[in-house]
C-alpha cells in the first residue's frame, strides 16, 4: 500500500471550474462573496480544472491572480482552447498552440499542472495528423516544464496504434468515465488524468460511497505503480510499471454534487 504522504502529494482531486450559481448555498456558504469562491474551493479540494480557457483567451494578470488565491501544493489543470483542437488538420495548429502558451498560462507558476487538449466527439483518429499535433506540444516553455494530456471522444481512437503513439510522445490520454465517450485506461507519460462524468445529483456525494471507495482503491494501485484490473485497456502490452502523479476531476452534467464527490474521495484516500 502506498504511504499516506505519497497519496497526498501525488493524487490531486477536484472539479471543473469554480464559478457555478447552483453551488451557492450547497457547496459555498450563503453570503460568501463571489470573489472568495476560488480560495474557498481551494481550501477543500486539491485541484481544479480551468475550463474558461477553452472558450476565451485569458491574460497574464488573470493567471497570476488565480495562482495567488490558492494554497501551496494546490494544482490547476488548464484546458487548451477549442481553436486548437476543433479544426480539420491538427498538424496546422502550431500558431494557435503558441498563442495559447503566450497568453500567460505559465504565470500560474508551481500551481500549473497538465494542459488538457479536448477533442470533439466527431474527431476521428488519423495517425499521421495526430502525430503531427503531438509534435507541436513543447515539453517546456520559457523555462517552465509543461505536461500535456489529450481527451478523445470517438471510438476510432480505441486502437493499439493510438496508445503506441502516445507512449512515443509520452502524452497520456484522459480516462473518461462517460455514457458514450471511450474509456481508455492505458497509461502513457508520467501522470494519469481522469474525468469522472457519471455523477448523480440525487446522491449527496454524486457517486455512491461504494463507487467512491472503488475509485480510491484504483488510485492507490496506480500510485503504487500497478494498474487496476477492472478498467479497459487497448494495448495488449502494458505500460512500464512506475508510480505516476494522478489528477481526478468530477465533472458531470448537473454537477451540483461534484464538489461533494471530490471531497468524499479526498477523505477516502486518507484511510
Amino acid at each position: 500500500m502506498p504511504k499516506s504522504e505519497d497519496v497526498a502529494k501525488h493524487i490531486h482531486v477536484g472539479i471543473g471550474g469554480w464559478t457555478f450559481a447552483p453551488w451557492r448555498g450547497v457547496f459555498y456558504p450563503d453570503g460568501l462573496p463571489h470573489a472568495q469562491e476560488l480560495s474557498y474551493a481551494a481550501s477543500r479540494l486539491t485541484s481544479i480544472e480551468i475550463n474558461g480557457t477553452f472558450y476565451r483567451t485569458q491574460t497574464p494578470a488573470t493567471f497570476r491572480k488565480w495562482a495567488s488565491e490558492v494554497p501551496d501544493g494546490f494544482i490547476f489543470s488548464v484546458k487548451g482552447p477549442r481553436y486548437v483542437t476543433h479544426r480539420g488538420e491538427l498538424k496546422d495548429a502550431g500558431e494557435s498552440v503558441a498563442r495559447f502558451l503566450n497568453s500567460g498560462v505559465i504565470e500560474l507558476g508551481d500551481r500549473l499542472g497538465p494542459l488538457l487538449w479536448q477533442f470533439p466527439p466527431f474527431k476521428k483518429f488519423d495517425e499521421a495528423d495526430f502525430a503531427g499535433f503531438l509534435e507541436l506540444l513543447p515539453k517546456d516553455f520559457d523555462g517552465c516544464r509543461l505536461r500535456h494530456v489529450v481527451e478523445v471522444r470517438h471510438a476510432s481512437f480505441c486502437v493499439p496504434q493510438f496508445i503506441r503513439l502516445l507512449r512515443e510522445f509520452e502524452v497520456p490520454v484522459a480516462f473518461s468515465e462517460h455514457e458514450t465517450y471511450p474509456a481508455i485506461a492505458d497509461a502513457a507519460g508520467d501522470f494519469l488524468y481522469l474525468r469522472l462524468q457519471k455523477g448523480d445529483d440525487s446522491i449527496a456525494t454524486a457517486y455512491p460511497q461504494e463507487a467512491i471507495a472503488d475509485w480510491a482503491a484504483r488510485l492507490k494501485i496506480w500510485i503504487g505503480g500497478g494498474a487496476p484490473a477492472d478498467l479497459p485497456c487497448i494495448e495488449a502490452k502494458p505500460a512500464r510499471i512506475k508510480p505516476r502523479d494522478i489528477f481526478v476531476y468530477f465533472i458531470h452534467e448537473g454537477k451540483v454534487r461534484a464538489p461533494a464527490a471530490a471531497m468524499a474521495l479526498i477523505e477516502k484516500l486518507k484511510s
